[in-house]
């Protein structure tokens, strides 16, 4: 299995624009804490998130490749079951659909990602006194970081978790990652 440092220079290698590199990074703490809660490998857990979107410079404009081209290019560098959990995060532009806790995991797990790191830059505070039901009445303003898929989020039930309990997990692995939370600095 591919080790951290060598994913990490895969990312870079894919010249992986620095907003894309704080999501995999995210993806990243989130897959750990996850599959240390569900007693999974946190390793390969938390190098499938930071690799989901591996292919994303590439694909951006042909949504049915992306997971797809992602996980042939790490075929041989993960197991099987990663490259799954890769392709089916994106199941609804390749129709890769998830079967397993891990596939629903990084579904959730990626998504909610984006509606946490919205909801941080908006308060004034970041991350301090956030709560899952911040997050929740968040999840309810269809307005807010809008093209945050919330029923990919929802799939936490189908990975084995509640709503809240998956929430608080979530804002708990990111807060791990605070100050690399708001504007980028270029430098």
């Amino acid at each position: 299995m591919i080790q951290r440092t060598e994913a990490l220079h895969l990312l870079a290698e894919q010249e992986t624009p620095p907003g894309l590199l704080q999501h995999a990074l995210d993806t990243e703490a989130v897959m750990r804490a996850l599959a240390g809660h569900f007693g999974e490998d946190q390793d390969l857990w938390g190098l499938t998130g930071l690799l989901h979107d591996l292919d994303y410079p590439q694909t951006a404009e042909n949504p049915a490749m992306h997971g797809i081209e992602a996980a042939n290019a790490l075929s041989g560098l993960l197991p099987e079951d990663a490259l799954s959990a890769i392709r089916a995060h994106n199941a609804e532009h390749n129709g890769s659909l998830p079967s397993t806790r891990l596939d629903y995991a990084l579904r959730c797990g990626e998504t909610v990602t984006g509606l946490v790191s919205a909801a941080v830059l908006v308060r004034p505070t970041g991350f301090e006194g956030l709560t899952s039901k911040s997050i929740r009445k968040k999840m309810k303003d269809k307005a807010f970081a809008a093209s945050v898929q919330r029923d990919n989020i929802r799939q936490c039930a189908e990975a084995g978790l509640d709503l809240d309990a998956f929430l608080a997990l979530t804002i708990d692995a990111m807060k791990t990652r605070a100050a690399d939370h708001g504007p980028v600095n270029p430098e």
